[in-house]
């Protein structure tokens, strides 16, 4: 089946949040408290794509998955405990990126974060980051997958529990 990444349209919007909904069960039935105060919602992902920053991975003609890959500086990146390599301030973001529970365990994540990454460098990005949870295993393994080191800790406003791991990839 055809697999493809492409921006996300308002009438992705529905299934876009059903996969916010699966990974927000996900992290919860991990133990983690990321996503379990109301964020992400409709508002933020409305955002993302009325910035042409919301994208989605294609399987076939359903929506699978949904990122947020937004270049530029990123606010909570500024302070780190830690150090960034690239101190250059032309890098990408990803961001909410998830899978929807129909599509878990595929390798789906690798195909997005590929075709993230490939779209990005075609545009001359070459730094890129992300962040996650301490909890995040699947996260924290698809950074390594595609060669993000470990930079140190930034701190996020979304909850009680706002330390998350950083990594960044210089190509």
């Amino acid at each position: 089946m055809q697999k493809y990444t492409r921006l996300a349209t308002k009438d992705d919007l529905v299934e876009i949040m059903a996969i916010i909904g699966d990974a927000k069960a996900f992290l919860k039935k991990s133990g983690s408290t990321q996503w379990q105060n109301g964020y992400p919602n409709e508002e933020s992902i409305l955002n993302d794509i009325n910035n042409k920053n919301g994208y989605v991975l294609m399987v076939g003609d359903k929506v699978a998955g949904y990122a947020a890959v937004i270049a530029g500086i990123e606010p909570t990146y500024q302070k780190i405990d830690g150090a960034w390599q690239n101190d250059n301030d032309l890098y990408v973001t990803t961001h909410r990126i998830c899978l929807s529970a129909d599509y878990q365990g595929q390798g789906l994540g690798k195909t997005f974060m590929s075709n993230i990454i490939s779209l990005q460098y075609a545009n001359g990005v070459r730094n890129f980051r992300v962040d996650t949870h301490r909890l995040n295993k699947p996260m924290q393994r698809l950074a390594a997958d595609f060669g993000f080191e470990y930079r140190g800790i930034i701190q996020v406003h979304e909850n009680d529990d706002p330390d998350r791991l950083a990594f960044e990839l210089n190509m």
